[in-house]
């Protein structure tokens, strides 16, 4: 008990970390100092940063809610996948964080089983239920971590690189490659998937 307690806390102190200095701000000694403690004490707690992202990104899927899910099982998907959203919006590269990792932790299993039942009730054999889990996921997490990471002026960066004559159809969907909010784009996105698993 008094192990996992103190793992708690390392998880604690390197979210906060992640939220004052971004994912590169996070370390194992950067978590040691910030505790007042040495470095072989969280060592000897997570081992690695691999495992300190892995207990990181669960706890970050922890804000995914399971509660007052819509009953049918597309509509529950959607959902899911907002909530998978805005949990990894709620943390400085949380996004960043999350899609380095393989956890097998309990908030992450929880959320997959989640994901997955609602495609099987949708009427999806296993390995498509699988499969659509994992394009959702991508989907989310490499949207999220470009909504994170974009320059504001990344419309000034297209309209400047892109030509008509070396890129004809960049060029005329240029406006829509720029243009939408991120949340417009996850919707649109969502939507493909959904028509395809639903």
């Amino acid at each position: 008990m008094a192990n996992a307690r103190r793992q708690g806390e390392i998880v604690t102190t390197a979210l906060d970390l992640l939220g004052e200095k971004g994912a590169d701000g996070v370390s194992l000694r950067a978590v040691a100092e910030r505790m007042g403690v040495r470095l072989n004490t969280v060592s000897w707690h997570v081992k690695t940063k691999g495992r300190l992202l892995e207990l990181m990104a669960d706890a970050i899927l922890a804000r995914v809610s399971l509660e007052d899910l819509p009953p049918g099982p597309a509509d529950r998907f959607r959902e899911l996948l907002r909530r998978y959203r805005q949990a990894l919006l709620g943390f400085r590269d949380g996004a960043r964080v999350v899609a380095g990792t393989y956890a097998a932790e309990p908030n992450t299993l929880r959320t997959g089983e989640a994901i997955v039942s609602a495609l099987l009730e949708c009427g999806l054999d296993e390995r498509e239920a699988a499969w659509t889990a994992w394009t959702a996921v991508y989907f989310t997490l490499g949207l999220t971590q470009e909504e994170q990471g974009a320059p504001a002026s990344v419309g000034e960066v297209l309209d400047a690189a892109v030509t008509p004559a070396a890129h004809p159809a960049l060029s005329r969907a240029l406006g829509h490659l720029a243009g939408g909010t991120f949340e417009e784009r996850f919707d649109f996105g969502l939507d493909l998937i959904t028509r395809r698993s639903g």
